[in-house]
């Protein structure tokens, strides 16, 4: 994503990389087969299979160690009919696809399934591949922690410490392999799948933080590509990378709450917050500012308080899907009261260390952080008299402000070279991936791809928070690979 400096273009040379195409990986003759037998796990589709495929931990030693990656599919439902392989890249970073098969998978039209088989991965770091964990403590996998939020005076001091301890335990945890688990690694992980799966090209669904690592893929592998769907796109900053999706939740907060207001104010809700939309703001930012003041105890939760961190947090987590408005204003109207609900159910402590392993890592090793508290102390001042909403938390020192590795290269920059095979879709209104950030995708990949706009509010809107209009578009796109002529907006 960056210009080739000098010093880059040294790595990029020694793995492949020469002004942002990757040489094509093909399955040597030394590579085995992929072994497809039955998945463990409940639930799953029968038809679903599992393989292991072994791909290089540094593909600047492609002859070195290996790590595992597992693969899942269902076969293409009529094979008279089937074109080829269809990846579902996951979110996250720290999401898995493994399942998706079964699941997302079998919310396509039939013309679909019946045309490719349906691929799903954990990628490079995900258990049950080669698993990552920083072994970090309970409190600090806390999603206030991780994604942290400045203290209620706006002080990012604890916030620094936080970052050089977690950084500091996940270098002394991760191993070899969390130096290796970034947007460019897992981009050539998906053409090593490519190869193994015998495809001399492959279709991709990647969503959210996926359509980055769809992008790179389509940018580092233009002539692999077939049919390119990106669902919930980022910006693809080439300086920045994560760190312009991080930033970007002031405005998806922006965008978002003036519809929850709508709701929590309309009559006849049993969760009505306020008779007018126009008092829900103020009304959520007093209970965040004396939650700040007085935070409410909350056994069982992570943190055990309910402070106006939480609730903030809360805020924006339930704006990813309108169907969980209610729980937010369940736990505004409890706090009001004083009282809080049940503490919120979470995965165990062994999932979180992976999930979270993955997810710091590849943020930290895509592009490089300010070192200094005094960068992150001016954008947070400035982000919270912006944006009250996000309380400085979208422009703050995660743990990558401390993390002891430079990056490897620098990040892909996405361009319009390569065949025009790549069809965005985009909810109007998405908390963690706005329209703005959406449009900085779509101009990227200029000429190479069309955007679809859908008047929806969500995160994910292919068959997701989507609507007719735009579904029927991506489906027709994937079935037969006929796009709109220009951009369309699905009302």
């Amino acid at each position: 994503m960056k210009e080739i400096t000098k010093s880059a273009a040294l790595i990029a040379a020694a793995s492949g990389i020469v002004f942002g195409v990757l040489t094509p990986l093909t399955a040597s003759a030394a590579d085995a087969p992929l072994e497809w037998g039955r998945c463990t796990g409940s639930g799953l589709d029968p038809r679903q299979q599992c393989a292991t495929l072994k791909v290089p931990l540094d593909y600047a030693r492609p002859g070195g160690p290996k790590i595992d990656l597992a693969l899942s599919r269902i076969p293409a439902e009529k094979p008279s009919a089937r074109r080829g392989a269809l990846l579902l890249i996951p979110g996250g970073p720290g999401g898995s696809s493994l399942d998706d098969p079964s699941g997302k998978g079998q919310k396509l039209p039939k013309d679909v399934r019946n045309a490719y088989d349906l691929i799903g991965f954990a990628p490079r770091g995900n258990a049950p591949s080669t698993a990552l964990s920083c072994g970090l403590d309970h409190a600090d996998l806390a999603l206030t922690k991780l994604r942290p939020w400045p203290a209620p005076d706006g002080s990012v001091a604890e916030n620094m410490s936080n970052a050089r301890r977690v950084a500091d335990t996940c270098a002394r945890n991760g191993g070899e392999l969390i130096r290796h688990i970034s947007t460019v690694d897992n981009a050539r992980d998906i053409d090593r799948i490519r190869a193994a799966l015998g495809e001399r090209k492959i279709s991709a669904w990647g969503v959210s933080y996926g359509t980055y690592v769809g992008a790179a893929y389509a940018q580092l592998f233009p002539q692999r590509t077939d049919r390119i769907v990106l669902d919930s796109n980022g910006n693809p900053d080439p300086v920045r990378a994560e760190r312009a999706w991080l930033q970007a939740y002031e405005v998806g907060v922006e965008d978002n709450f003036p519809e929850f207001a709508k709701w929590a104010s309309a009559p006849g809700n049993p969760y009505r917050l306020a008779d007018t939309a126009a008092e829900v703001r103020p009304l959520f930012l007093r209970l965040a500012a004396r939650l700040d003041r007085e935070p409410i105890p909350w056994p069982g939760a992570n943190p055990e308080e309910l402070n106006g961190n939480v609730l903030r947090q809360t805020m924006l987590n339930s704006f990813y899907d309108p169907d969980d408005y209610a729980g937010l204003a369940q736990l505004i109207l409890a706090a009001r009261k004083g009282t809080v609900l049940p503490a919120p159910q979470s995965p165990p402590d062994s999932a979180l260390q992976n999930v979270t392993a993955v997810g710091v890592a590849t943020i930290c090793n895509d592009v490089a952080w300010p070192k200094s508290t005094a960068v992150y102390r001016k954008a947070v001042e400035e982000s919270r008299a912006k944006y009250p909403l996000t309380a400085g938390m979208p422009r703050n020192a995660m743990v990558c402000a401390a993390w002891p590795w430079q990056p490897k290269r620098a990040p892909v920059r996405i361009t319009d070279r390569g065949p025009a095979d790549v069809l965005l879709v985009q909810d109007e209104r998405d908390v963690a991936t706005p329209l703005s950030s959406a449009r900085k995708m779509r101009e990227a990949f200029g000429r190479r791809a069309v955007m679809v706009t859908v008047d929806s509010t969500g995160h994910e809107a292919y068959l997701a928070n989507g609507n007719a209009c735009g579904d029927a578009t991506v489906s027709r796109f994937l079935a037969t690979g006929e796009r709109p002529d220009a951009d369309l907006y699905c009302k």
